[in-house]
């Protein structure tokens, strides 16, 4: 299937890791010409190293901690450069633990890392996309939209308010051939997949391995995710053939999560 996506640009986000590398790479190899950001400029340089060569791809370092610095920069990016067909936000997670022992900081770090970054970001390329006639603003958030998930009660709370967000700017920006979707992954091979193992290791006194074993039996293929095969999702989501696909949802999950 041709996604016709040679040729646009995309913004990946937290993408010298996990899912954000796997769909780096993976929109790369379709064309895309590709702007990484995150945080550490060691890590963007090892990235872009690895991405195709036959587009000039470019990389951007922010801290999302830092929504006005992080818009600043983008928008400087786009004033000097060009804009971008295709967004995909992905932000780590917040830490794990019970909601009711939280404290009011973990909240406000995490939505300002997720919803208020995501915010300013869209804002930023919109205007491009609208000149466009095309775009695509990909989540990457979590399962835990449909059905929250033991011991990651912030996380629960702000996936939530994201995904609410989402859902009110597809609507908004549909009629502007701009669409807005959700990827929400299950557990994924990746660091924070370690984080939470680890965690549910010390807290069960399980080991490791029987920790994540435990996982994978919840899962109907019995297995964790590989990053790329989350890539696959958003990249086809962020494609041509997808124009009609807005406003979802969509669990890439092996079917863990009961709800419909």
């Amino acid at each position: 299937m041709d996604l016709q996506l040679n040729n646009k640009y995309a913004l990946v986000c937290g993408s010298t890791a996990g899912i954000g590398k796997a769909t780096a790479l993976a929109l790369a190899a379709e064309g895309v010409q590709v702007t990484l950001i995150a945080r550490n400029e060691d890590k963007l340089k090892a990235t872009l190293a690895e991405l195709p060569q036959q587009r000039q791809h470019d990389y951007i370092v922010a801290d999302f901690s830092n929504p006005t610095e992080l818009k600043a920069k983008v928008s400087d990016y786009v004033s000097k450069h060009h804009g971008f067909h295709i967004l995909v936000n992905n932000t780590g997670g917040p830490k794990g633990g019970p909601v009711f022992s939280a404290d009011v900081d973990e909240f406000e770090s995490a939505f300002t890392q997720h919803l208020k970054c995501n915010h300013v970001l869209v804002q930023t390329v919109v205007p491009f996309m609208k000149s466009e006639g095309y775009g695509r603003v990909i989540n990457v958030i979590s399962t835990s939209v449909k059905q929250p998930l033991d011991g990651l009660g912030v996380s629960n709370t702000i996936r939530g308010a994201v995904a609410n967000w989402s859902k009110t700017l597809a609507n908004e920006l549909g009629q502007f051939g701009i669409t807005v979707n959700n990827v929400l992954p299950g557990a994924t091979g990746t660091e924070r997949l370690a984080e939470i193992i680890k965690n549910k290791s010390a807290k069960t006194g399980n080991t490791e391995e029987e920790a994540a074993n435990a996982m994978k039996s919840a899962v109907p293929a019995k297995r964790f995710a590989k990053p790329e095969e989350l890539a696959d999702a958003i990249t086809f989501l962020a494609s041509e053939r997808a124009a009609y696909i807005n406003g979802i949802n969509l669990p890439v999950d092996g079917g863990r999560t009961k709800s419909l």
